[in-house]
């Protein structure tokens, strides 16, 4: 069987996401599998160069990995014309400057979001990579999640009928890092830093509308920052100038309301991390990462309401899961075979820095909304 080797520079993979999902589980899963089957049939095999500014770190990370090849000098590792692409998923402030210096040494990028802080910086380096002519693309791993791929296909099927509304809640309790360690970096706590809620989650529930129901119109959000004080790394107390919750309404083309909760101090009671649940006029779905549950509107039972009464019915009764009929692979994975495919065969591929512009919009108006506490048109961007 032919092979064909395909070199990646990975960029900021000693991090939690970048390690476990980009590197271990997508890009050395697909080597270990052999591979990507292209349409000739040859085998795709990625050969990673792991890239960090601790020499120490990324040598231990190699090592343990069984990856031969790092390096802590980025210029070195873009000067090599035998790596094509590059990958970042560090910090959000260095990432426009570093993805424009790949561009400048040809290499074709992917990325972890936001792409940007700034809407005109995202959209300057998504203009960039065009004119440039290299492919780009920008992780939307999401639209991949078992969950959301059965709540696609139920509206594909028709089983909603007219799709009335939305419901998101997406959040867990992180850790303030003085009675417990928190389980998130405290960058993520300190505006001055990029930190932020608004800032790292709208741009995902920007392509997960899009995508799986209809394209956002217009954006109401509230933001707020409930933990005051948190504990770092180190265990200093330090002040928390960035927004750990969000409330955000959206209006979707066709009248479709969205409402999405998004919150680092929510203590979680419900069926997953993040469920969506969808009401149509023929029937409603509730997902979460994997599990998808529908109700037909034949099933839907007929509650009255009457406060004097103990409740006797049992409303998670009437629910159906939606079977696995399919095998589910990472959704990381997944786009990162795609992308491959993309760069070596001009493979399908939608998600490119344009997409992740939008991204950066809807962050944008929801940060204006919150600011001027009031509902905020998204216009159509023209890149």
């Amino acid at each position: 069987m032919k092979k064909q080797r395909i070199g990646i520079i990975m960029h900021g993979v000693t991090g939690r996401m970048g390690m476990n999902q980009h590197l271990i589980r997508s890009v050395l899963a697909i080597r270990d599998q052999g591979g990507i089957a292209l349409s000739d049939g040859t085998m795709l095999v990625p050969d990673p160069i792991l890239v960090g500014r601790n020499p120490d770190k990324i040598e231990a990370l190699a090592t343990r990995l069984g990856v031969a090849r790092f390096t802590a000098d980025l210029d070195a590792a873009l000067a090599n014309p035998d790596d094509t692409i590059f990958f970042d998923a560090a910090s959000t402030k260095l990432r426009p400057e570093l993805l424009k210096k790949a561009i400048d040494a040809g290499k074709h990028v992917y990325c972890e979001k936001p792409i940007a802080e700034k809407l005109d910086i995202a959209v300057d380096i998504a203009r960039y990579a065009k004119e440039k002519g290299v492919k780009n693309g920008v992780v939307h791993d999401k639209l991949d999640l078992p969950g959301l791929l059965k709540l696609k296909r139920l509206r594909d099927a028709g089983f909603f009928g007219k799709i009335l509304s939305v419901r998101g809640e997406f959040g867990y309790w992180v850790f303030e890092g003085d009675f417990l360690p928190a389980q998130r970096p405290s960058w993520n706590y300190r505006a001055e830093d990029g930190g932020g809620i608004i800032s790292d989650m709208i741009c995902h529930w920007r392509y997960v509308l899009d995508n799986v129901f209809a394209p956002v119109k217009s954006i109401s959000c509230l933001g707020a920052t409930h933990i005051p004080e948190r504990w770092d790394e180190n265990g200093r107390p330090y002040k928390a100038t960035a927004d750990d919750a969000a409330y955000a309404t959206f209006e979707l083309e066709g009248g479709i309301i969205a409402q999405i909760n998004s919150s680092w101090a929510v203590r979680v009671r419900r069926d997953d991390l993040v469920t969506f649940q969808v009401d149509g006029t023929h029937g409603s779905a509730v997902a979460g990462l994997h599990s998808c549950l529908t109700q037909h509107r034949a099933n839907t039972p007929k509650p009255v309401w009457n406060p004097d009464q103990k409740q006797t019915m049992n409303f998670f009764d009437d629910w159906e899961e939606v079977p696995d009929n399919m095998v589910f692979d990472n959704g990381f994975k997944v786009q990162w075979e795609e992308f491959l495919r993309h760069v070596a065969e001009d493979g399908p591929w939608k998600y490119t820095l344009v997409e992740g512009a939008k991204g950066v919009q809807l962050v944008d108006c929801a940060l204006e909304s919150w600011r001027k506490r009031c509902w905020v048109d998204v216009p159509a961007l023209e890149i």
